[in-house]
């Protein structure tokens, strides 16, 4: 008896251990058959450095789905973006974000950009050539990458001045350099909106939080031109969708319809 109740007290143990805490404010991003998620704010009110992932190569539960825990992060980490690279799409990029040494609640600056190769689970720093020093607290944007390896980003929100920007910042992944487009028209979202690359290398924004603070109209669309670097906007038909921020959306290339959650 007293066996039996040591080998279930173990089991559960393992098992436990294979579950990560609840969370929330973490990046995630499809690697091959991998969906991984990287650090949140766990339900204990501690920022992870956790790195967890799902493999989608067969069917399973979503009840008890089989997490797979891979190498932690040297940072802890919270409302950041990531993007997988076109060409090697074993390579992550994580951008911006509330950055953290692990464990504490001391925030470090080390670098703006974490790459993390999947394949070998290893974790890195890229040199960076021309980055903008005013991007090093940025959080609460979404990032893109197009076809050739360039990584957009617009605006964000420096969480300790709270400034919310809105300019767009191109990383080139090819070259490791980094590009500050001019400021864009204050009627841009700058942070808090869910961002789309179409197929014709068109980034479309939706919903978000303009500079002031306020949310912007969901029915009003900016679009950007990855390959002429200009603006456009559209205003949509049908039903009214109430503003809102913090949403994200997917591109359902079946019926290129956009949804919104």
């Amino acid at each position: 008896m007293f066996f039996l109740l040591y080998l279930i007290q173990y089991i559960f143990l393992i098992n436990c251990q294979n579950i990560p805490d609840a969370r929330h404010e973490q990046a995630s991003a499809l690697v091959g058959n991998r969906f991984y998620f990287f650090g949140g704010l766990t339900s204990q009110s501690s920022i992870s450095n956790e790195v967890w992932y799902l493999d989608l190569s067969s069917s399973f539960n979503i009840v008890t789905p089989p997490w797979h825990k891979d190498k932690e992060m040297p940072i802890a980490y919270i409302l950041g973006s990531s993007c997988v690279s076109t060409i090697n799409n074993s390579i992550v990029y994580l951008v911006g974000g509330r950055m953290f040494i692990p464990n504490t609640t001391n925030l470090t600056f080390t670098s703006s950009i974490y790459v993390f190769n999947s394949n070998i689970s290893q974790w890195t720093i890229p040199n960076i050539t021309g980055f903008n020093s005013s991007f090093i607290r940025r959080d609460q944007m979404q990032a893109i990458i197009n076809n050739n390896e360039k990584i957009f980003i617009l605006g964000g929100i420096d969480f300790i001045s709270i400034i919310r920007y809105n300019d767009i910042n191109i990383f080139d992944i090819t070259t490791m350099s980094w590009l500050t487009l001019p400021q864009s028209s204050s009627s841009l979202q700058c942070s808090d909106y869910a961002a789309i690359l179409l197929p014709n290398s068109l980034i479309i924004y939706i919903g978000g939080r303009l500079p002031n603070g306020s949310h912007i109209n969901m029915n009003q669309i900016q679009i950007f031109d990855t390959k002429s670097f200009t603006w456009s906007t559209n205003i949509t038909s049908g039903s009214n969708v109430g503003s809102r921020a913090g949403h994200s959306a997917v591109l359902s290339m079946l019926c290129t319809t956009i949804f919104k959650f």
